[in-house]
């Protein structure tokens, strides 16, 4: 069977009509998949009864909550990888597909294609990894070395990291995807200090996703940067949901509130994580999960259905009171 990446690279080219405007797609035909299956919002639950949302630029579905990998980067030891394999299993039978890595991530990416290789569950992810390079040559080398740590002949996204030689970088993955070795393109930043700069890429080139960090701790990505990934039909990828883990700091010990169980919010990782995804422009966050009830309590935010507008906004109220 070919790889995930593969089997679904004709499935979508062939039904997307390339002289149809990518926001006009977004938000008539995605829009109006939406209202058929739900009623309103933009989140379809699927047969497994996970929350997905569609990447604008094909229409493919994803589950809200993807795997991220930054604490990947261990040792050859059992000891050590045990646990990660245990999560990545747990993931993939809980319906997870998106797991985002990078080779700046230590031996994240090496280690990564060891236990999906063992477990067998390459033909069902979505991977992602990250470039950083400064040079077309060397960004080429990079890209190639991650299919080996991967041990993957293609990938899903490819996305420049942190910005980091992004002009020569965008060039590349291109030629990449024209041979059929990548699906998707795109940027990320966890900086917001790159914000100006990442925006102005964003109006520049034609990107499939972004990635950005989005929390209740830290929304300034609300203001320019996810209306422009609407506006213009680009996926989002929520990291540092949990703003690197200050926000449990703050909640410290304090009971979740009864309204959270209205849209259906059990946990304080759970809150977290429905108040990024419920976004309208998001389409997923990349928590980090390294053991079984990460897995179990973050997986949680993509069942039931997500916070409204208005309940975001409550969400918001509440988190400033602490």
């Amino acid at each position: 069977m070919q790889p995930l990446c593969q089997r679904r690279a004709h499935q979508y080219s062939a039904g997307h009509n390339d002289d149809m405007d990518r926001r006009e797609f977004t938000k008539a035909g995605m829009g109006a998949l939406s209202m058929a299956v739900l009623g309103n919002g933009n989140a379809v639950a699927g047969p497994e009864h996970i929350i997905r949302k569609a990447i604008p630029s094909s229409g493919e579905m994803v589950p809200v909550i993807g795997l991220g990998t930054n604490r990947y980067g261990v040792g050859e030891s059992e000891a050590s990888r045990a646990p990660l394999r245990a999560a990545l299993k747990r993931f993939h039978e809980l319906g997870g597909t998106l797991i985002d890595t990078a080779p700046q991530y230590r031996t994240s990416e090496s280690v990564l294609g060891d236990l999906i290789a063992e477990i067998g569950i390459r033909d069902n992810l979505f991977v992602a990894t990250k470039t950083d390079k400064s040079n077309a040559a060397d960004t080429a080398v990079q890209m190639q070395n991650s299919t080996q740590t991967l041990q993957t002949e293609s990938f899903d996204l490819m996305q420049v990291h942190n910005l980091r030689g992004w002009k020569t970088a965008l060039p590349v993955m291109r030629e990449w995807k024209q041979d059929g070795r990548v699906r998707y393109i795109g940027i990320t930043t966890s900086r917001v200090n790159q914000y100006k700069d990442f925006e102005a890429v964003m109006r520049e080139q034609e990107l499939d996703f972004i990635q950005i960090d989005f929390s209740l701790k830290q929304r300034e990505a609300a203001d320019r940067i996810l209306p422009l990934a609407a506006d213009q039909g680009v996926a989002v990828i929520i990291n540092r949901a949990f703003g690197g883990g200050r926000i449990f700091k703050a909640v410290g010990d304090k009971p979740l509130p009864d309204w959270a169980k209205d849209f259906d919010c059990h946990s304080w990782a759970q809150f977290l994580l429905k108040y990024a995804v419920g976004h309208p422009a998001a389409t997923l966050a990349i928590p980090g999960m390294t053991k079984l009830h990460h897995v179990d309590d973050n997986f949680g935010a993509a069942h039931g259905r997500l916070p409204s507008t208005e309940e975001r906004k409550h969400q918001e109220s509440f988190f400033d009171s602490l």
